[in-house]
């Protein structure tokens, strides 16, 4: 698949996130590839109080997008996304929880399990 994206960061991150699949045999992270490589008009956005309704306590979600902060989030939940709003990352660190990059999600769980992909 070639990216025609200019923001070199995000380029990166999609050939990180391929050459992921293909060593650990894991389809979330093809998955979470293709929808990074959507036209940025097509990228997912989400807000707190989105993933406040979406995710339990305690759980891990990839966001192949932005979080934005709007909503409240009152669960302690581990987010990696391409972008967040810094309303966003506060909430989410207020609840005890995590706003990771995609690659350093990778790096900690090469093989995941119960990751739910938000979109």
């Amino acid at each position: 698949m070639e990216l025609k994206s200019t923001n070199q960061y995000l380029r990166m991150t999609v050939r990180f996130l391929e050459v992921a699949h293909r060593r650990y045999n894991v389809g979330l992270w093809a998955t979470v590839a293709v929808l990074l490589s959507r036209p940025r008009r097509g990228r997912v956005v989400v807000n707190v109080g989105e993933l406040n309704r979406l995710l339990n306590d305690g759980d891990v979600a990839v966001v192949p997008g932005k979080v934005l902060g709007d909503g409240e989030l009152s669960k302690r939940v581990t987010v990696a996304a391409w972008a967040f709003s810094k309303t966003a990352i506060s909430k989410i660190k207020a609840n005890g929880g995590e706003a990771l990059s995609i690659p350093e999600l990778v790096r900690r769980m090469p093989k995941p399990s119960g990751v739910k992909i938000i979109t």
